[in-house]
């Protein structure tokens, strides 16, 4: 399954558990030698929510939350029948979020609302060196340039640099940025540029994944950090375009909520 292009290998696991999920997701996600994606998402059991999803990057390391991956989540709940309404709530390592889903002349979930919480804008807690409440367009050096970061945590942690994205060679300086030594955990880099008040251009370094076509969680961060830039407004819905489709982010003052596709590729089985 994919959102706008970000794409996972879902397991339903609702009545079965598997074992070493980050071997797993290393083997599957592998685009020459398997099937490929950006890593591999377990739909399993929760006593909090609906379900609880685990997120687990190309590399192997488990995310704490991915927001392309859970309308997709939201989509399959509905669709295989574990839920019957349009509300769906999932666990996740950063919160139960709450989805709104919405469907086609088929009856089939084709686009999801997510509430995705407020943002973390405290530098220690993203994690990050920079200290204070927000972190706002402060210097940083990678591989020896000087960038303009904002920091927004959306459950990941994610550096925003506004720069065209078209002029940056994200494949040469995403792992730099996410293996800086400023970023304990790493980071997930966004490079953004603002068409205008209400449309930002944005491509994505994923940690433990490399550049992808959509990030979720990361176009949340890009429509926080123009907001806090002054680029944007408050209150208002910024259409992020990514490489893969476009994402539509509201940043309210309690919340951010992300709308954006659900769509399926293909189901098969796979042996362990």
């Amino acid at each position: 399954m994919h959102g706008a292009g970000n794409d996972y290998i879902y397991f339903d696991c609702m009545q079965t558990e598997i074992e070493n999920p980050e071997s797993l997701s290393i083997k599957l996600s592998d685009r020459h030698f398997s099937i490929g994606g950006d890593g591999i998402i377990l739909i399993c059991k929760s006593d909090v929510a609906d379900c609880k999803m685990r997120m687990f990057n190309a590399d192997g390391s488990e995310g704490k939350m991915c927001g392309n991956a859970i309308r997709c989540v939201g989509k399959l709940m509905r669709d295989l029948g574990y839920i019957k309404g349009l509300q769906c709530s999932v666990e996740t390592l950063s919160g139960i979020k709450l989805l709104q889903l919405f469907t086609d002349e088929f009856n089939k979930v084709n686009a999801v609302k997510v509430d995705m919480g407020a943002p973390v804008l405290n530098g220690e807690k993203i994690p990050s060196v920079f200290l204070g409440d927000k972190i706002v367009s402060k210097e940083l050096t990678v591989d020896g340039k000087n960038y303009k970061i904002t920091l927004v945590s959306m459950g990941n942690p994610h550096c925003v640099v506004f720069s065209d994205p078209d002029s940056i060679d994200v494949e040469g300086i995403g792992s730099k940025f996410e293996n800086n030594a400023a970023f304990p955990d790493r980071i997930n880099t966004e490079f953004v540029k603002v068409i205008d008040k209400n449309h930002l251009k944005m491509r994505v370094w994923e940690r433990g994944s490399g550049e992808t076509l959509a990030c979720g969680t990361g176009a949340c961060a890009s429509a926080v950090a123009a907001v806090l830039n002054g680029f944007c407004d408050k209150n208002t819905e910024i259409t992020v375009s990514l490489r893969g489709g476009d994402l539509k982010i509201f940043y309210g003052d309690d919340t951010v909520y992300m709308t954006g596709p659900a769509e399926l590729a293909f189901t098969g089985d796979v042996k362990i």
